[in-house]
């Protein structure tokens, strides 16, 4: 997807940056990764307090074959097909993105600041 074409997806969020990753773009908001574009897909950050409403709402949650030929589920989930056409209930979904990213940035422990060594004098 090009970018003014994710942008106006994500205007009622606010302005998003969007960043090239690992074959795919990321799209942030405030410094935080909200959904990612992945082979023309957005995919939307989801956690275990959205995760169920992405699933109810018949979405898909991005996975890989991991070294074991194991699945490897992803924290990123399609957006629902009702929502698709359907900008008031897209913005829904977005804002679910974002809350999930806010809740993952207030669970990182907080590193202590580093403090200049004195000088002696």
């Amino acid at each position: 997807m090009d970018d003014a074409s994710i942008e106006e997806m994500f205007e009622g969020l606010g302005p998003v940056g969007i960043r090239r990753m690992f074959g795919g773009k990321g799209i942030y908001r405030d410094g935080l990764i909200v959904a990612i574009d992945l082979a023309d897909e957005i995919l939307l950050k989801a956690d275990a307090v959205s995760a169920p409403l992405f699933a109810a709402a018949g979405a898909r949650q991005w996975s890989y074959e991991g070294k074991a030929g194991k699945p490897v589920l992803m924290p990123y989930w399609s957006i629902p097909d009702e929502a698709l056409d359907d900008p008031e209930s897209l913005m829904t979904w977005v804002r679910l993105a974002f809350e999930a990213a806010l809740r993952a940035e207030a669970a990182k422990p907080k590193t202590p600041r580093r403090r200049k060594p004195d000088s002696g004098l």
